[in-house]
């Protein structure tokens, strides 16, 4: 095969792995822009209450996003190489990690949720909003850490399709229980911003039900509990040494976001509003570079695990070319959708808040390009090799050493404009390019991680 067939067949491959992904994504924006939209027609308040609460998901999510590109990064070498066994067994170590977190999320949300809530804001009204929120989201927690990793696997075999169908079925219910709880419909009482964390949670229970009724009909990928208490202490370790790092990463950067939203919060109900409806879009301009990066993974770590390494290489370039045409394409996906939003906002915003809207939409018409070389190279080709650690050093550096203490001097200290530390925020993504492409030049991740003795001995501990 020349060099023009593999790059149109990657591309094919691409295609076909990246767009059921970039579904999945657009499903899952729309759901949260669908929140945001009914909302509005609760008040500023409901918005800005769950924009903030939703900060303590997100973190919940980079921990799940973490573990499963962590079982990607392993599972996609192992189905290069034909081994059905490691993958079982990676998705038992994964679980042991998602439900420890699953539990202790939950119940942290169930029992002091006031207290978390004060982290973000000093509001009182959006704290008792955000609280009864949150207790309500309890269930969706104990439900997501299982859900992600089960999907997670099925992606990285190749099974996008039936995860974006089950994506589909959850997020259609949740748009409608949405409705039905924030309005009133059907008789069912008028929950406001508790109504959207009720309709989550019920969505997620269903999810999981599906999770299961997929597994039992499937041939080789099932969801095993009894895979929990399944020991090889060389699959463990691998683990630990690939996959935690990625999660921790993932947690570093999640919480990095979470701290912008504490400074923004903390800079007034105005500021807060503005920014529900920029993440919103920002989260659309994000999905085809997201899907892509996802698709890569997968991809480069099915080639990896075949032991083509040159072959790797090569799709490594198309994958770079395809992400910055991405991140163009959703600068100007948000600069589009911009007097849209700034037409439907009016209904509800104050014209302080409508002109933080307006610059900030403006910020992310670039920052989107930043996001996306970043997200494809760290969290796509890196992984893929098994490179999981350095993205976890350059995050960490970039987000706890630069971004998030600059963005305290500029809010708290120096006390400039809110538009002024919303743009020192998102620098961040600029800074970290050198390092991060000199990173991919040395093609230090250009690695096959499997292995081939794991199951030559009678398994160990782990």
């Amino acid at each position: 095969m020349n060099s023009n067939e593999l790059k149109k067949n990657f591309y094919r491959k691409i295609f076909k792995l990246g767009l059921p992904i970039i579904i999945q994504n657009l499903l899952s924006a729309a759901v949260s822009s669908a929140d945001v939209i009914m909302l509005n027609y609760v008040g500023q308040d409901a918005i800005s209450a769950v924009s903030l609460a939703s900060q303590y998901a997100s973190v919940l999510f980079m921990v799940f996003y973490g573990l499963g590109t962590g079982v990607t990064m392993l599972c996609a070498q192992y189905y290069g190489k034909g081994d059905y066994h490691a993958i079982e067994l990676v998705e038992g170590i994964a679980l042991r990690f998602s439900l420890i977190c699953s539990l202790l999320f939950a119940g942290l949300a169930l029992i002091i949720p006031r207290q978390l809530m004060c982290i973000f804001t000093n509001d009182t009204a959006l704290i008792t909003i955000g609280a009864s929120y949150l207790r309500s989201m309890s269930v969706a927690y104990l439900c997501w850490g299982v859900i992600e990793i089960y999907l997670s696997v099925l992606r990285s075999v190749g099974r996008v399709t039936i995860c974006t169908i089950l994506n589909m079925i959850t997020f259609g219910l949740n748009v409608l229980l949405n409705a039905t709880f924030i309005f009133g419909l059907f008789g069912a009482p008028k929950l406001g911003a508790m109504g959207v964390a009720l309709a989550t949670s019920i969505s997620r229970l269903v999810e999981l039900i599906a999770c299961l009724l997929v597994s039992y009909r499937s041939k080789d990928v099932k969801l095993r509990f009894r895979h929990l208490f399944v020991r090889n202490k060389m699959l463990f370790q691998d683990f630990v040494r690939l996959s935690l790092p990625a999660m921790a990463n993932d947690v570093v950067w999640g919480l990095a976001f979470s701290m912008y939203a504490v400074i923004i919060g903390h800079l007034g109900t105005d500021a807060v509003a503005a920014n529900s409806f920029v993440t919103v879009v920002r989260n659309f301009g994000t999905i085809l570079c997201f899907g892509i990066a996802n698709a890569g993974t997968i991809l480069i770590g099915n080639t990896l695990g075949e032991n083509k390494l040159k072959k790797a290489r090569v799709e490594a370039k198309h994958l770079m070319r395809l992400t910055v045409l991405s991140g163009i394409l959703g600068g100007l996906i948000v600069l589009a959708a911009s007097p849209i939003v700034l037409t439907y906002a009016k209904e509800s915003l104050s014209p302080t808040s409508m002109h933080y809207l307006k610059y900030m939409l403006l910020i992310n018409t670039y920052y989107i390009t930043g996001t996306a070389v970043n997200t494809t190279l760290i969290a796509g080709i890196f992984r893929a090799g098994g490179d999981s650690r350095f993205g976890l050093i350059c995050d960490t550096i970039d987000m706890w050493v630069y971004a998030v203490p600059m963005g305290f001097l500029a809010a708290f200290v120096f006390k400039l404009p809110v538009l002024w530390v919303y743009f020192i925020l998102c620098t961040d993504e600029f800074v970290k390019w050198p390092w991060v492409l000199k990173r991919y030049k040395s093609e230090k991740w250009l690695k096959n991680i499997t292995r081939d003795d794991l199951f030559e001995s009678k398994e160990h501990a782990g």
